[in-house]
């Protein structure tokens, strides 16, 4: 990929790479020109490498995947299984259940003293955040629009960009701060082509969070520079200690120029459900909408009367206190134990992530991650395969139960007792 030096990394599509000639040049033109040039561009994730791996092995304990060992809460399941009893089996409105996108601009509002975003103009539901991201990105960007995205982050983010014609900046962040992304970075990562910020606090690998003041500073420079801001705030229920979410669009100035992205898929234990949603500015959410009904046309029904039950019946909430209890519960546990074991780990206040160095072992982090799967049988997720800032590091996800955790745990200290 095309690179600048120093601290930032724009990243561009390149251009496909030959075909090695078999003798048919025929076949050689047709083969190298029937992929774009943007798809060829989006590296494989590093996340999808190590789960295949993982699936050929007996007794893989995986603290790699990002998702709840819990059961949807009963609110959910039986909202769900009644819309399909009821015959609501067609589609929504493109936009999603009225009902549905009324109830998110509410809880927006209530919870974090949210805009006042009109429910018919300015809220979408989506097959997912990943389907929100997606068409926020192709909604804004023409090609070689640069987006200043913070890194280690959520591996489609910079696919996302790249599939949309646009280029990455990408600017690393580090334990010794947190994972925190500072405003005098953005400022050395604006160019005259720069038109968006994209930031995912709680963050998706290491845990980090920022506080109302971080978040201000970001947003006075976002507004100095005119630049539209894609936050994803998937994990704004996963908080621990004293940490409290902000939520980027209700800072002064912000509501304006902030697309705010959310869903169920974490916070409710409704992954497969397949729902999230997006706020923001009517012109905005209308270009999404565009392109949401020609890609999509709606999110599922069943999913969206699931999602309904989960931000209006009040037992759904206790649910979710005891799934964050739970949580904080295996926080603690799995980061005192890295850090007993000798893997430097920063606090995570945010999300079901640690992301411990494993630099005092002499590995890389691929080479650490591959040699505890084939050694230990226990999961891990380098680092690097989430952009820089990564190095040095593992992805350990204790959205699992406590029990396998502990065990993991002990796996990694036989581990780490032979090459720590």
């Amino acid at each position: 990929m095309k690179t600048t030096t120093g601290q930032l990394n724009i990243l561009t599509p390149d251009r496909p790479q030959p075909i090695p000639s078999n003798g048919n040049s025929t076949l050689r033109r047709s083969l190298t020109s029937r992929l774009s040039e943007r798809v060829i561009a989006v590296p494989p994730s590093a996340i999808r490498r190590f789960f295949d791996i993982a699936a050929t092995m007996d007794d893989v304990i995986s603290l790699g995947i990002g998702e709840p060992n819990f059961v949807t809460p009963p609110p959910m399941i039986v909202a769900g299984m009644e819309s399909i009893r009821q015959g609501n089996t067609a589609y929504t409105s493109n936009a999603g259940m009225i009902e549905l996108r009324e109830a998110v601009a509410a809880m927006l509002s209530r919870r974090y003293n949210g805009p006042a975003y009109n429910p018919e103009t300015e809220v979408l539901i989506t097959v997912g955040v990943s389907e929100a991201m997606y068409l926020a990105m192709q909604a804004i960007l023409d090609p070689g629009d640069e987006v200043i995205v913070p890194q280690p982050c959520f591996v489609s983010y910079t696919a996302d960009v790249i599939l949309a014609g646009g280029a990455v900046v990408d600017v690393p962040t580090y334990a010794s701060n947190n994972f925190v992304l500072t405003p005098e970075q953005i400022e050395a990562a604006i160019t005259p082509r720069t038109k968006a910020l994209l930031i995912g606090y709680p963050c998706n690998p290491t845990g980090a969070v920022m506080n109302r003041a971080e978040m201000l500073a970001i947003a006075e420079v976002a507004q100095r520079h005119d630049l539209l801001v894609i936050s994803d705030e998937i994990y704004d229920r996963l908080v621990y200690g004293d940490h409290e979410h902000v939520m980027f669009a209700s800072l002064p100035g912000m509501a304006e120029r902030t697309i705010h992205l959310g869903g169920m898929s974490k916070d409710y234990a409704m992954t497969g459900w397949r729902i999230g949603y997006a706020a923001g500015p009517a012109d905005l959410l209308g270009a999404m909408r565009k392109i949401h009904q020609y890609l999509i046309m709606s999110a599922p029904t069943a999913g969206q009367a699931a999602a309904l039950a989960a931000l209006t019946d009040p037992t759904a909430e206790d649910a979710v206190r005891e799934m964050v209890d739970s949580y904080d519960l295996r926080r603690r546990t799995i980061v005192n134990g890295l850090n007993a074991m000798g893997l430097d780990c920063f606090e995570p206040k945010g999300a079901f992530y640690a992301f411990p160095s494993i630099r005092r072992t002499g590995m890389d982090e691929h080479e650490f991650a591959e040699r505890l799967l084939m050694e230990e049988k226990v999961a891990v997720i380098p680092g690097s395969g989430f952009g820089r800032g990564g190095e040095g590091h593992v992805r350990c996800a204790y959205a699992g139960s406590l029990e396998n955790i502990e065990i993991a745990l002990e796996r990694m200290v036989r581990f780490m007792r032979r090459h720590g």
